[in-house]
């Protein structure tokens, strides 16, 4: 089966639809079950209201995790640096689903902004429940040709402000023997490196094995801590990252949406799994990262980002 899968995976990206369509064996989603998949049991989110807080909810992923959250009838905090799309968001689900929403305007790039969005959310009496760590961004350049001040933001956002919020919140969680930590990482932090992009996977690889740790110190206490690999999401991170003409160039079928994302790491979350790659996509590459060589793997993410690259 091995020999197979190796086939397939070759040819995977060529295909112009997905393999189920075309009448062959998946072999993709056997591997991928084999070594990722997890029973789902049901959701005790939807027995009580919780509060969840959201970051990066302005757009994309974050976006759809809120209305996600809504529409269970949870009451939700917004944070990320656009006011304006903040309110608007927190009016549609007050006034769709009737839930409490708070709107925090923060740009969790600065220094110890995490820490200072978690004493904002406190200090107006909510006891959250639901974190989920979403705010990201990448450098669409070398290390060498992008700024330090650059470097030093994403590396704020990624890996100090998570870290900031999860031990601010983590204590009340523990408290009630309850909470919900979802890290929005990236299928590239199980690849190798590759030109451009440079600390996107190294941070992206701390949100997963931070997520592991977590969860393994806790998960007894009551509260699941996960780390997301999504693989291709139609948001607008390709678009302000200089990634849009290749993710134009994808197959529609390789592409999730937002939604798809959320709706596997929500349910998978709450049945305890630490590392959730959503999609079918993002599971073989998940699952060719575990069983090919390392050189072979190590030689694919040089090839994807080498074309993926945009110059400085």
């Amino acid at each position: 089966m091995l020999a197979d899968y190796r086939l397939y995976w070759a040819q995977l990206s060529s295909r112009s639809s997905p393999p189920s369509l075309q009448g062959d064996r998946d072999l993709c989603a056997e591997c991928a079950t084999e070594l990722l998949e997890n029973k789902f049991g049901k959701s005790d989110m939807s027995d009580t209201q919780k509060y969840v807080l959201i970051t990066g909810a302005s757009s994309g992923i974050g976006m759809a995790f809120a209305r996600h959250a809504a529409q269970m009838g949870h009451a939700v905090g917004l944070s990320a640096r656009r006011e304006d799309r903040l309110q608007q968001l927190a009016n549609e689900l007050s006034d769709n689903y009737n839930v409490s929403t708070d709107i925090f305007v923060s740009d969790l790039c600065e220094p110890d902004s995490g820490l200072a969005l978690a004493s904002s959310v406190l200090a107006k009496g909510r006891k959250v429940d639901v974190l989920i760590n979403n705010a990201g961004f990448s450098i669409a350049s070398s290390f060498a040709a992008s700024t330090y001040s650059a470097q030093r933001e994403f590396l704020e956002l990624t890996i100090n402000t998570p870290v900031a919020l999860t031990h601010a919140l983590l204590p009340g969680m523990l408290e009630r023997n309850w909470g919900r930590i979802l890290n929005i990482s990236s299928i590239t932090a199980l690849s190798s490196g590759g030109k451009g992009h440079t600390l996107y996977p190294a941070g992206k690889s701390f949100l997963l094995k931070f997520s592991q740790s977590l969860h393994a110190e806790v998960a007894h206490r009551g509260v699941h801590v996960s780390a997301i690999l999504p693989g291709f999401v139609a948001t607008e991170f390709q678009q302000t990252n200089g990634m849009e003409d290749e993710m134009n160039g994808l197959p529609h079928w390789m592409v999730q949406r937002p939604e798809q994302v959320v709706t596997e790491a929500w349910r998978r979350n709450e049945n305890g799994t630490e590392i959730i790659a959503t999609g079918m996509v993002a599971k073989t590459m998940a699952a060719a990262m575990q069983i090919l060589p390392e050189t072979w793997m190590r030689a694919i993410t040089r090839k994807m980002a080498e074309d993926a690259y945009v110059g400085d």
